[in-house]
């Protein structure tokens, strides 16, 4: 399996980005598909999952970006897409996305829960 992040860039505070995770080898909408991030000297954070189409396809966010984040997937182009709307400067990190392999149950908000990871896409918002 193959993940392939893209969509990060240079924004202002306020600005927006859309982050996009395609995969190849696995269908997307058949696991929990997450985007974290790790800024430099931080552990990498949860941002948010999707989760597979049999448990309900739902998203959950982490606290600090809710209302200005959503996540959506497209099955037909097995992607999963990070709309990120009025960025701050503590958005700037790199953006990892990562899948599942195993059907957890519960939230699946740590990275250990995920078992494939993207390459990462650098989000920098500075004025």
């Amino acid at each position: 399996v193959q993940l392939q992040a893209s969509g990060g860039g240079s924004v202002q505070p306020g600005g927006s980005l859309r982050l996009s995770c395609a995969a190849s080898g696995r269908t997307l909408s058949r696991h929990s598909v997450a985007w974290f991030r790790q800024a430099p000297g931080k552990e990498r954070e949860f941002v948010s999952n999707i989760r597979r189409s049999a448990y309900g396809g739902t998203g959950n966010y982490a606290d600090s970006v809710k209302g200005r984040l959503a996540i959506s997937r497209d099955n037909a182009k097995n992607t999963v897409y990070l709309q990120m709307n009025s960025l701050k400067f503590e958005d700037t990190a790199v953006y990892y996305c990562g899948l599942a392999e195993r059907h957890l149950a519960g939230p699946v908000q740590r990275a250990s829960d995920y078992d494939c990871w993207g390459q990462g896409t650098q989000v920098t918002v500075s004025t």
